[in-house]
């Protein structure tokens, strides 16, 4: 396949507007995946701005966070507390197919904006609601962060090693996850609508997004009636499946079957592994599995990193160093991807930020905007509504 280029050909959701009023990471990742695909988005912000423009690191005053997560959008500043700010969002709602919010449940109903408010006359409107909870139930009105949903959910029971802490994943699983959703389920909506189809509401918990991630661990549960254990790296049905100590770090190999089994035996020369009775199968290799990773541990820490994964590549193990970020991105794969991108920021300055990963016959989603400053579009935005008003 040849490298991917930018183009518009891939752009299956221009023509599509989408008003956001989201803040911090579920809801503006969601936008910002349609907005990639096309979507016209606005992204309605207080006065103050998404709270996720003041975390660090900065770029001359722009929060790096906030750039990752809302390229390709506008933005517009509205305050909701006004009945003003409440009168240009409903017209921007009036002249849009998506609307996207994820407040506490009850907070858009307040302000005039909830679903049955502005769907009223519009039996198309695509209305998601990202929450914590849900729109319903006894827990409805409470809030909820990543971390906090991490540990509702149980996916941080599961995460660590064995005899320590639970910890949360160190990438943000039940925000990105739930944003991932989100926009699958706008996607599968707006071909509903295309098909003469109604529009409707999505309510969608981050809680609900989170137990599906952790489908295998649910599954588990169900199977045998225990609460699945923490492994650290390694596999509860697999191994060696996990990630082990080199003389010079740390690196993971995937053994997942019988044959790639043999193979590390090669590697190592170690034959007599191979025809040891507690590693002969799968199911034996991982009941045994902390006698393996010791006799492995031994062998793994006479070379370096970079001596077993090229051994282990080499047999067709899959093999990889535990990277860093920086790391990660200096591998020469990101760049045969184009993966990250120069950009320019509001106010002139310059940082790299990474593009949606989808090639679609050859083609890449264009990043046609770059994050906006705050209320850098309102004017225009403004002037579009009292033109539709005209």
């Amino acid at each position: 396949m040849n490298d991917p280029a930018d183009g518009d050909q891939i752009c299956a959701l221009r023509g599509v507007r989408v008003i956001e009023f989201c803040q911090i990471a579920a809801g503006p990742f969601c936008t910002q995946l349609l907005a990639d695909m096309g979507a016209d988005v606005i992204k309605v912000e207080p006065p103050k701005g998404d709270s996720l423009r003041a975390w660090p690191p900065h770029t001359g005053g722009y929060g790096e966070n906030f750039a990752a997560l809302n390229r390709n959008k506008r933005s517009i500043v509205l305050d909701l507390k006004t009945s003003d700010g409440v009168a240009a969002a409903k017209s921007l709602i009036a002249a849009a197919q998506v609307v996207v919010e994820n407040n506490r449940p009850g907070a858009m109903e307040r302000l005039g904006l909830g679903y049955r408010d502005v769907s009223r006359d519009r039996s198309d409107l695509i209305y998601c609601s990202i929450s914590a909870f849900g729109q319903t139930g006894p827990r409805r009105g409470d809030g909820g962060f990543d971390v906090s949903v991490q540990a509702v959910s149980g996916i941080m029971s599961v995460t660590g090693e064995r005899n320590g802490p639970p910890l949360k994943a160190g990438v943000p699983v039940s925000d990105i996850g739930t944003a991932l959703y989100a926009a699958f389920a706008i996607a599968s909506m707006l071909r509903r609508v295309a098909m003469g189809g109604p529009g409707g509401h999505v309510d969608l918990s981050m809680l609900g997004a989170s137990l599906g991630l952790a489908t295998f661990q649910t599954s588990e549960y169900y199977g045998t009636g225990r609460d699945p254990l923490r492994h650290g790296s390694a596999h509860p049905r697999n191994a060696p499946y996990r990630a082990f100590k080199a003389a010079d770090g740390f690196f993971v190999v995937a053994a997942g079957n019988d044959k790639l089994w043999q193979s590390v035996c090669a590697v190592l020369n170690r034959p007599d592994l191979a025809d040891d009775d507690r590693f002969t199968t799968t199911a034996l290799r991982a009941r045994n599995q902390d006698a393996l990773a010791e006799l492995l541990q031994v062998e793994f820490e006479k070379a370096d990193v970079a001596v077993w994964v090229s051994k282990f590549r080499a047999a067709n193990v899959p093999c990889e160093p535990v990277n860093s970020i920086s790391q990660a991105i200096a591998d020469p794969q990101v760049a045969h991807l184009d993966l990250s991108r120069d950009v320019t920021l509001p106010g002139g300055n310059a940082t790299k930020i990474l593009v949606n990963p989808l090639v679609i016959e050859g083609q890449r989603a264009p990043t046609g905007r770059a994050p906006p400053g705050l209320g850098e579009h309102t004017l225009e935005i403004l002037a579009e509504i009292k033109a539709t008003l005209d």
